[in-house]
């Protein structure tokens, strides 16, 4: 693909290693687990020696490898150069962290023993269990504001400007001509991030002081949820939240376990299954808690969410009871408890749980085209330094030269408009509100409304699969048994077999004659595929953690004792709840052919046949699907037969080296793949009894260590999973979002490259890829081969390069080893590809991902997401969208923009992306213009009176012209019609027609959406670049001198008269420049222009102090007004209209 990228190696293993350990260490859990990938043999010797370019071998040592590692070459003296173009930043910012470090020492995270009851007895102290959401305290909140405003170069440039004031040597007009604006704006960003931090503290408020019951010996208690402590004993009632993170000891279910919402804490909306302790579970009464000596030792707070392990030990007995804990053991916080009563013993508090240390305070993020700005702004800096060094050298350094240097600074001070910021924040809450009123997109909510131009500036979309390219509506499609396969179509044959096989077991169970001697009229072929279905089929229904849950009668008693009584056993009432839907899908696929589960606690499972029978199972042991494992199983034993068999389901990859050998499994699992499906296989094993106690005693062992536990646990089960008897393959389809292949063919017209990052399977990703038209069918895809080591990897970045336009699939897996070694080369590669998709990937590597798309391409990111796996992925980058999904809102609400469905994307970024970033272009030049031709003025004037520092225009005239727009930063977050009516601002004179530009628009959004190829121009950045606004210095030099020079030639005996031309024809220029700049107009603009025009000519008679009313109703002044006004624009009119003719741009191809 690209022959001339050299792959060096980045680092050495143990620079790897030890960049790894600080990830890991830093996160915090990690830091204890190995590393996934151990250093083979051939590390050392690669450390020492490079990789070769080929795979032939070393035959020629210039062309086949570079010896130089690519980290030596990133290693630069820090300089000067260094330090000014950006070094200081980064020392700045190592020492306020290690001033923070030093402040706020982390204190080590241990294990614990926490007591049942008795917090007192807890060897350390442990946090507060408060909620804190809030950015500043009472003494940081004033320096903390102050800080992010003052931090812009800008707001600080002005700060400077308007202290000088206070010097009498360098005051050059009021004060309230600087102060005003300044402390407005300062008034209005104070008080608006006051409410907020308020509003932050009412919630954080109102969570900690939610009461909770808690259980002393003496009895219930109520207790805030800021007062709980480690070890405390809390009652949790049904729907209620869960205040910390605890070890589940009782329920008030009769099963023992008990439901809870998870949505708050991963984005999962389906119920998780919990389990109480068996210990504590049996005892008689809740204040038998205190009765008992027993305690919890807890591992260390972790990040993880979906793993836990620990002890439960009860001293007082005889023998001492142990039971090993699980996350199936644990109710984190910010988890709703959906059925029953809950008692659990307290064991992180505060910033220790779970919920917490996965919380990150999203960063504050800073659009591109405010950086543009701000450099421009800089830029015009040191224009206004030269000019202000010129002006003094002609002066020829009189006198106190410094002070004269000075004054000069603040009479140019207005090339650096203070109206700028002010401007483009309504800008930007007017786009908001576009946005949000389009009716092409109901529902679409701008949660950051600092960054609407960004949609505008997008080149990669990184997208989730499950959920935003598919509905997450699981369908069983498929079931295939190796010799014959079922499809939707042959579903009633699937339906008469299991109706068959469960009459003719009936048959046996009521007969007198033992079942292996019982007749049958049918084939035995047709028996055969009968007994296979229905082992099939019934391997289905039994293996999952589905629960069927039934609703509560109307005008229920609600009493925990009378549950069963007040719930409705109908198949209408009940409905399945699992942690995955496929299992749910699995499930309801089984109801619909015969087999209907019924019921389901820990320790017993109840299926019903089409006949009406009841088949009951009791639930030995139960094996959780798990990331690593890519497989779940189950132990039942048969109530009716007491045959005892071990079911296990899950992926081909994992499966395929469990089950007996077939010649068809890998066959038809690619064949289901490739049709969109996400396929399981299912298998089974019949066990004696003299097995499974075997294996539960080894198992129970396992358990209880404390160290390495999911090791053991694992090489124990291990031992079952061998010779399993392969019975059936199924496929469900995960249905794809409406209207998904044209709105990625709009995207991938418009320019931007979509990523696809997904935890699924390879084939499944490959295969949505494929319908989605993500990857046409015509696209090559390379298939990066699975590696774990650098050798492997060098390899196959090697054939990756040979390739030519091909899409590129690799799996988490091989991307961490890529990544480790070859970071630099891999993305290098991967962003020449078409598409990209990245199977098998956690939510870390997801931001990752974008975090090294953004710094290797310094390009613009924008990542979509439903789920709460996708959020740390959505703040990562630099536009994070969120979709309202059955995976919950905790997307939604921690992106940037939130919507409804995913073909919205296009419009959002393809019309309101587009308009958002010209307008705002258009908008921010042209004041910057305007800010250029008063101090072009201003110079021309101290040019022809001896370079006096003496300004032209004073007082109200400077704040009525420049800074217009201050008064309405009132209305940032209301209605744009609010900044367009309110009589107050009729004073202003350019206030409405420079606003104005929001609503201008180059095309129509159906052509936008038409011709989506217009995008491409936006990533360029051409609307706002040095090139144009060099074009905009011009103007405003031109314009200004057209202007001073015109009313100094044309007055005639007092200078008021060049203050009356001059400032008349400064107000007709620039609404006459609006309407040069306007490409669409709108009738609020013709509106806006000639309420402006009126104003001006209102306040004329009020303005005595400026002007000579005598003299501007004569047709004099009219005249010289006009000439000058003529003569500033016509030109410009002239030459847009060659350049239009000569060199149109692209979209006016498209207009009549």
């Amino acid at each position: 693909m690209a022959d001339r990228i050299p792959l060096y190696p980045v680092r050495s293993a143990a620079a790897a290693n030890r960049k790894r350990a600080a990830y890991y260490s830093a996160a915090g859990p990690g830091a204890e687990r190995p590393s996934r990938y151990q250093m083979e043999d051939e590390s050392a010797h690669l450390d020492e020696m490079p990789l070769m370019m080929s795979e032939e071998g070393f035959e020629n040592d210039e062309s086949d490898y570079h010896s130089l590692p690519r980290a030596r070459i990133t290693q630069r003296t820090h300089g000067l150069e260094w330090f000014v173009c950006g070094g200081w930043k980064f020392l700045c910012t190592s020492c306020c962290d290690w001033l923070i470090n030093v402040c706020q020492r982390k204190r080590e995270l241990r294990a614990r023993t926490v007591w049942l009851g008795h917090p007192e007895k807890c060897e350390e102290k442990h946090p507060r269990n408060s909620i804190k959401n809030q950015k500043y305290n009472v003494f940081t909140f004033i320096p903390g504001v102050l800080y992010e405003q003052f931090k812009f170069f800008l707001n600080l440039y002005f700060l400077v400007v308007s202290c000088s004031q206070f010097v009498p040597a360098l005051k050059i007009g009021y004060l309230y001509t600087y102060w005003a604006p300044l402390g407005f704006v300062l008034a209005v960003t104070i008080t608006r991030e006051a409410i907020d931090e308020f509003r932050r503290f009412q919630r954080d408020k109102e969570v900690n002081s939610q009461l909770y019951s808690k259980l002393t010996v003496r009895g219930k208690v109520q207790v805030k949820s800021s007062d709980i402590q480690v070890g405390d004993l809390i009652i949790v009632e049904k729907n209620q939240r869960v205040p910390s993170d605890m070890v589940f000891l009782r329920t008030s279910e009769k099963a023992g376990s008990c439901f809870i919402r998870t949505d708050q804490l991963d984005g999962e909306t389906d119920w998780k299954l919990k389990v109480a302790v068996s210990c504590t579970q049996r005892l008689p009464a809740l204040g038998d808690l205190f009765s008992i000596n027993a305690y919890v030792h807890a591992q260390k707070p972790l990040l993880d969410i979906h793993s836990f392990e620990g002890t439960f030990t009860r001293e007082d007995s005889d023998p001492p009871i142990h039971e090993s804990l699980s996350i199936e053991n644990t109710l984190w916080a910010s988890t709703i408890v959906a059925s029953g009563t809950v008692i659990g013993v307290v064991i992180y508090t505060g910033k220790e749980t779970r919920s917490v240390m996965n919380t990150s305070n999203p960063k504050n993020k800073v659009g591109l085209l405010d950086l543009e700005l701000n450099q421009l702004t800089k830029a015009l800096f040191l224009a206004l330094v030269a000019l202000s060094v010129v002006m003094v050298t002609l002066q020829g350094f009189v006198g106190p030269w410094y002070r004269s240097l000075f004054r000069f600074l603040l009479l140019f001070s207005y090339i650096i408009p203070i109206s700028l910021r002010v401007n483009l924040d309504m800008g930007k809450a007017a786009y908001g509100w576009l946005i949000m009123a389009d009716g092409s997109i109901p529902g679409t909510v701008v949660r950051t409304s600092t960054i609407p131009e960004e949609l505008g500036r997008l080149v990669y979309l990184l997208t989730d699969k499950t959920g935003t390219l598919t509905q997450n509506e699981m369908v069983f499609k498929r079931l295939h048994l190796g010799t014959v396969s079922y499809g939707a179509d042959t579903m009633d044959e699937i339906q008469r077999h299991v109706r068959e096989c469960c009459s003719q077991l009936h048959s046996q169970d009521t007969s007198s004659t033992p079942p292996r001697k019982a007749q049958s009229s049918a084939p035995k072929v047709r028996k055969s595929v009968s007994s296979r279905v229905h082992e099939a089929v019934k391997a289905i229904a039994l293996c999952h953690n589905v629960t069927p849950v039934y609703e509560p009668r109307a005008g229920g008693t609600g009493d925990a004792e009378h549950a069963e009584v007040d719930q409705d056993f109908s198949d209408e009432n009940r409905t399945y709840q699992a942690a995955s839907p496929d299992e749910v899908a699995l499930v309801q696929w089984t109801e619909s052919v015969g087999l209907t589960l019924v019921n389901r606690d820990l320790t017993s499972m109840q299926l019903r046949t089409p006949s009406g029978q009841i088949l009951t199972y009791s639930v030995l042991q139960t094996f959780p699907f798990t990331s690593e494992g890519k497989r779940m199983g189950v132990i039942v034993r048969d109530e009716s037969t007491a045959e005892i068999t071990f079911y296990m389901k899950g992926a081909d990859v994992a499966m395929s080296a469990i089950v007996q050998y077939n010649d068809w499994l890998e066959e038809e699992c690619g064949n289901m793949a490739r049709e969109g499906l996400r396929t399981l296989v299912v298998a089974k094993r019949t066990l004696t009894e003299e097995q499974y106690q075997d294996f539960e005693s080894r198992h129970a062992q396992a358990r209880l260590s404390v160290h390495d536990r999911a090791l053991k646990v694992a090489a124990v089960l291990e031992s079952l999973e061998r010779d399993m008897q392969l019975l059936c393959v199924t496929g469900v389809e995960d249905r794809l979002q409406e209207h998904v292949r044209p709105t990625l063919e709009t995207l991938r017209n418009a320019g931007i490259k979509i990523w696809m990052l997904t935890g699924d399977k390879l084939e499944t990703a490959t295969c949505i890829a494929k319908s989605s038209h993500l990857v046409s069918r015509t696209q090559d895809i390379h298939v990066f081969r699975p590696v774990t080591s650098r050798g492997e990897a060098h390899l196959e970045l090697n054939a990756f390069r040979r390739k030519h336009d091909c899409a590129l699939v690799i799996s988490g897996d091989s991307l961490e080893v890529c990544l480790r070694y070859y970071e630099h080369e891999l993305v290098e590669l991967a962003c020449q590809c078409p598409a990209v998709v990245c199977c098998r990937c956690s939510p870390t590597q997801k931001a990752r991902i974008v975090q090294l798309l953004r710094q290797h391409t310094h390009r613009r990111t924008c990542a979509i997401g439903d789920g709460g796996n996708d959020v740390s992925m959505i703040q990562a980058a630099d536009c994070g969208i969120g979709i309202e999904g059955k995976e919950g809102k905790a997307a939604s609400l921690a992106a940037d923009f939130s919507i409804r469905r995913f073909e919205h994307v296009g419009r959002l970024l393809v019309v309101h992306g587009r308009s958002s970033y010209k307008r705002s272009a258009a908008l921010g030049q042209f004041v910057m213009h305007r800010g250029l031709v008063i101090s072009t003025m201003q110079a021309v004037f101290s040019s022809v009176f001896y370079f006096a520092s003496v300004p032209l225009y004073q007082g109200f005239l400077m704040v009525g012209v420049w800074h217009f727009g201050l008064w309405l930063q009132t209305c940032v977050h209301g209605r744009l019609t609010c900044l367009l009516s309110d009589p107050r601002y009729a004073t202003v004179y350019t206030m409405f027609p420079v606003f104005s530009l929001v609503l201008d628009q180059d095309v129509k959004p159906e052509m936008a959406m038409l011709y989506p190829e217009l995008y491409k121009d936006l990533t360029k950045g051409r609307s706002l670049s040095f090139k144009t606004f060099l074009i905009w210095v011009l103007i405003s030099v031109y314009q200004g001198g057209i202007l001073m020079y015109g009313a100094l030639v044309l007055f005639e005996s007092e200078f008021v008269h060049v203050v009356a031309i001059s400032f008349t024809a400064l107000v007709l220029t620039e609404l006459l420049m609006v309407a040069l700049t306007v490409r669409t107009w709108h009738w609020l603009m013709v509106v806006a222009e000639f309420l402006s025009l009126g104003c001006y000519v209102a306040s004329l008679a009020f303005l005595n102090e400026y002007f000579d009313v005598a003299f501007i109703t004569t047709m004099t002044f009219l005249w010289k007004v006009s000439a000058i006004t003529v003569v500033s624009c016509l030109p410009l009119y002239v030459l847009k209209h060659l350049k239009r003719k000569l060199s149109p741009p692209s979209y006016s191809k498209l207009t009549p």
